[in-house]
């Protein structure tokens, strides 16, 4: 194939799917004998070539070749041609395994082990995964995994086994130890870590049996007034949403307090489950507080939920830096007498002299991003009422208490009809770029943002911004700025009074501007990897194709735990990567402090995965007992 070819993108998908490579559909290529389709962009990763290629198409003509970085999707080198052949590692390897066996490999790649990660086998401890190759044991010919230990001992592991096989994740600032075969070193290690997590499992069955011990009544079923609120949104609710209303309804009509972790990708729906949950609970005699983690994203919340509650007659009411001393005092005395059903704000709802008439449900939005003294404030306000949690990249503590069965978990997993994955870019801070991006963006009708996180030079960059699209009109939002002044900037935005918002991560969680689809992000090497993908997630919300760049400084050498940061970015484009990234983030990050310090050796001595197996274990041996 060369330059200037015409060729159909379903001929070409149907011919590479023939010569075995496999169609990764919109996500990114992460190894040879893959290739993606997304739009008028072809990635293909050949065998011969240690970088994937890509061909950019006009129509159906091919308009450029060339090699790119698989991370940071950079260009390396034009091409005028390429040959596509048969991809024979997938022809001759995958065609002999077994279907049981192929999906297992293909699980474990899918969890991004990569030759020279550490790996850990449940029976034979810390590895480092080496390769996949064939060979002849026993007079038979398999496909076999090869993990290397210590003293450069070799395990050969049936791919008809990979189940046995974890990614090895640790503390950071951990260095682990490869393990030796042929002793009962390894054995010796588990039985230490499961005694040690007996404790742990007893008191957390403590705190759940507590919970689940408490009886309240149960909430008044639907209505005809619930359905009518349900005509109000905007898409019909996707079979994953729908699901999980049904859940959230059978835990506020059943007796015991629910305790829901809601885990759903950004721009899935679930500020809208979580109003329906506030309808039903303000419709039975109860009051709802919604917690947001900044001041514009409590705002938003605040005037979705009035727009749509009010109308059923329930009293909305917010607390927060937007809302009027006269107001917020007035708004403390109607909570207190039962005037307001449902409150929607900050840590401020969390006040002590916040008092409520009759609290039925708190529902936290993004909880790990509220500091440690709010937390103990909400395990207090917890205690006796209905929670529910919603997050797009769950922090792995609740994570692991979702998986050990102690808190329920519902996954909103399809996109509403439509939407697209945002499409990304990243690479050295480029102005012609940010001035061709914006320029597209204002010429077919929408907004941009432009990231800038240092509030003392965040009015130089607007002024460059304005230098590069004069036309353009430009804000600046961040959260020094008055009360007054923010909400002036953020409704101007809202309202498409202003084309470009530069600003800081104030507009990090959860904002929804569906006009809003490009957007540019300053030194990315400097922000986590949850902030990143929050930040992305305020484009793509709406059935237009969204954009989202991610600049680090000229010059800068992309290293260590900020390559792996976008690198998973990068492989997370995909719709409903969420949950995902919340297991890459803590595999970058180590176990760190979510499990308390005292837990950190055992989480060192065999790993995350095992030790949440562990854990899992002393659950149910504790619990059957």
């Amino acid at each position: 194939m060369s330059l200037k070819n015409r060729v159909g993108l379903q001929d070409l998908r149907k011919n590479l799917v023939a010569l075995a490579y496999e169609n990764m559909n919109i996500s990114p290529v992460s190894s040879p004998g893959q290739f993606s389709i997304r739009g008028g962009v072809v990635d293909i990763w050949l065998e011969r070539y240690k970088d994937p290629v890509r061909l950019d198409f006009f129509g159906d003509r091919v308009e450029a070749i060339y090699l790119f970085d698989p991370v940071l999707h950079t260009q390396l080198r034009g091409l005028d041609e390429i040959v596509i052949t048969r991809y024979s590692f997938a022809a001759t390897a995958k065609m002999r395994w077994p279907k049981e066996a192929r999906e297992k490999l293909e699980k474990l790649m899918l969890s991004d082990i990569k030759p020279g990660d550490l790996v850990v086998h449940i029976d034979h401890g810390i590895g480092r995964f080496l390769r996949v190759e064939e060979r002849n044991l026993e007079g038979t010919a398999r496909y076999y995994l090869i993990i290397e230990y210590a003293k450069g001992e070799k395990l050969y592991v049936p791919v008809g086994q990979i189940d046995r096989l974890g990614k090895y994740i640790g503390v950071q600032g951990h260095r682990a130890k490869l393990s030796f075969l042929g002793t009962n070193a390894w054995e010796k290690t588990k039985k230490k870590v499961s005694r040690d997590l007996v404790e742990v499992a007893r008191e957390l069955l403590k705190l759940y049996a507590e919970r689940h011990g408490k009886k309240r009544e149960a909430y008044l079923p639907d209505s005809k007034w619930s359905e009518e609120l349900a005509k109000g949104f905007r898409f019909e609710l996707t079979a994953s949403q729908q699901q999980t209303w049904e859940e959230i309804k059978n835990d506020l009509e059943g007796k015991s307090p629910m305790d829901r972790l809601l885990v759903g990708d950004v721009g899935f729906g679930k500020t809208e489950l979580a109003l329906r949950a506030a309808f039903k609970v303000a419709q039975s005699g109860y009051q709802a507080a919604i917690l947001a983690p900044t001041s514009v994203l409590a705002e938003q919340h605040y005037e979705l939920f009035k727009l749509r509650l009010e109308k059923f007659a329930v009293r909305v009411g917010r607390l927060s830096r937007f809302a009027e001393k006269d107001e917020a005092e007035q708004v403390l005395r109607d909570l207190a007498n039962g005037n307001i059903d449902v409150v929607v704000g900050t840590h401020r709802v969390l006040g002590r002299d916040v008092k409520f008439e009759r609290l039925g449900m708190v529902v936290v939005d993004e909880e790990h991003r509220f500091g440690v003294m709010h937390k103990e404030r909400l395990k207090q306000l917890k205690k006796d009422v209905d929670v529910l949690t919603l997050s797009a990249t769950p922090i792995p503590r609740t994570l692991h208490l979702a998986l050990t069965k102690l808190r329920d978990l519902s996954v909103v997993s399809d996109p509403p009809p439509g939407r697209m994955a945002v499409r990304n870019f990243i690479g050295p801070y480029n102005s012609e770029m940010v001035k061709r991006a914006i320029e597209e963006e204002v010429g077919r009708g929408g907004q941009a943002f432009y990231l800038s996180n240092r509030v003392a030079t965040i009015e130089a960059e607007a002024k460059k911004v304005r230098e590069l699209v004069p036309d353009a009109r430009v804000g600046v939002a961040h959260a020094q700025m008055s009360d007054e002044v923010l909400g002036e900037t953020m409704r101007d935005f809202i309202e498409k009074r202003l084309d470009v918002l530069v600003c800081t991560t104030i507009i990090g969680s959860g904002l929804d501007i569906p006009s809003a689809n490009t957007i540019m992000l300053r030194d990315v090497q400097r922000l986590g990897l949850a902030d990143l993908y929050q930040l992305r997630g305020r484009v793509g919300r709406s059935k237009t194709q969204a954009y989202a760049y991610f600049f680090y400084p000229k010059g800068y050498k992309l290293g260590g735990q900020s390559r792996d940061r976008l690198e998973a970015l990068s492989e997370s484009e995909e719709l409903g990567s969420g949950l995902n990234l919340a297991e890459r983030d803590l595999e970058i990050r180590g176990a760190g402090n979510l499990l308390g310090t005292e837990q950190h050796g055992s989480v060192s001595l065999v790993g995350f995965d095992l030790y949440l197996k562990l854990l899992e274990q002393a659950v149910q041996d504790l619990s059957q007992n």
